[in-house]
């Protein structure tokens, strides 16, 4: 058995925690809010986010980051992006030297537009064995023990292997690849093209237009994938297209109910207090326009996704400018 913590106690963080506990596993749960941890630990469920999935006696709830590192041989971050920097170092100090780290995070640094395994080497050093977790999986689904894939990506073979096994049970498959660009790329991207998939259904553009957003969608992330080192198979496999599949068809998305939203002529501020969650694909947005611009990639969904929720262009504004683009044969000009 191998003594996990998962750091962040939101819905997917309280999820991949419920899994490794159910694997048979010590686990710890952390979030840095102590009423909310001690509700937790009372109650033995997160009614909030997962109401009815019971906590397994072999999970323990804490609000000390000290005690949640030190306790653990694997830590699992589980935290929104514009925090993952800011937890690494608060949690540096109680690293011991045989710990390794991976994360569950899907998006980029803000500030500096840095993939999340850049910002570990940052912080951590190039040494500690890294690893992040992607794929097509809403946490309710995995809270109720629904059958369950997603992808394990390092460049510590051992370190994926490791991984994948931890989760494995026979609801949860685990695949592994060392495209840990990829598997970033695709998890950051999809939540992007998930809000505009969403505005699509808001106008009630209908199945057609989602199916097409979705393929070319699909292009737009290859396209910058492939410029930044990710590898063309992990954007046809589950962190790639089958994430950005489940994210802009299912309600369970908050990026895609956030489009939608923004479809309908609801005001952000009430869609945003309506999800009550993070949406990660809003700042992930300017961040994956940026880097387009910065490397002369062609996005036209991505852009005009940034300019509705940075310029201010209406949604069927931003649905004509892209009908309205220069014809051209089809082809993944990757």
């Amino acid at each position: 058995m191998t003594a996990v913590s998962v750091l962040g106690a939101g819905s997917w963080g309280t999820a991949l925690a419920l899994l490794i506990a159910r694997n048979g596993h010590p686990t710890v749960l952390w979030g840095h809010h102590a009423e909310h941890m001690a509700k937790l630990g009372a109650s033995r469920c997160n009614e909030r986010y997962l109401p009815g999935a019971r906590f397994p006696d072999n999970l323990r709830i804490v609000a000390d980051l000290a005690e949640a590192v030190r306790s653990a041989e694997i830590l699992i971050v589980a935290v929104p992006s514009h925090a993952f920097r800011s937890i690494l170092t608060s949690l540096a100090p109680y690293l011991r030297p045989e710990t390794r780290i991976a994360w569950a995070t899907k998006g980029l640094e803000l500030q500096s537009g840095k993939l999340l395994h850049q910002v570990t080497e940052d912080v951590l050093g190039s040494n500690i064995p890294a690893a992040v977790l992607s794929g097509p999986s809403f946490a309710r689904d995995l809270a109720a023990n629904l059958p369950t894939a997603i992808t394990v990506a390092s460049r510590q073979a051992e370190f994926a292997k490791t991984l994948a096994e931890l989760l494995h049970n026979n609801r949860f498959r685990a695949y592994t690849t060392d495209d840990i660009i990829g598997v970033q790329l695709g998890g950051a991207t999809k939540n992007v093209l998930a809000i505009a998939a969403g505005v699509a259904d808001g106008l009630d553009f209908g199945a057609n237009s989602r199916a097409a957003l979705i393929t070319r969608g699909l292009t737009e992330m290859m396209r910058l994938g492939l410029a930044l080192g990710g590898k063309p198979e992990t954007f046809m496999g589950l962190a790639g297209v089958g994430d950005l599949i489940l994210t802009c068809t299912d309600n369970q998305s908050r990026n895609r109910r956030f489009g939608l939203g923004l479809g309908k002529g609801i005001p952000r501020e009430q869609i945003t207090a309506e999800i009550g969650q993070e949406i990660e694909g809003v700042l992930t947005t300017k961040i994956i326009y940026q880097l387009a611009q910065n490397l002369g990639i062609e996005m036209p969904i991505t852009e005009q996704t940034y300019k509705i929720l940075y310029e201010g262009l209406s949604p069927l504004e931003a649905v004509n400018n892209l009908l309205l683009r220069e014809q051209k044969a089809e082809a993944m000009d990757c």
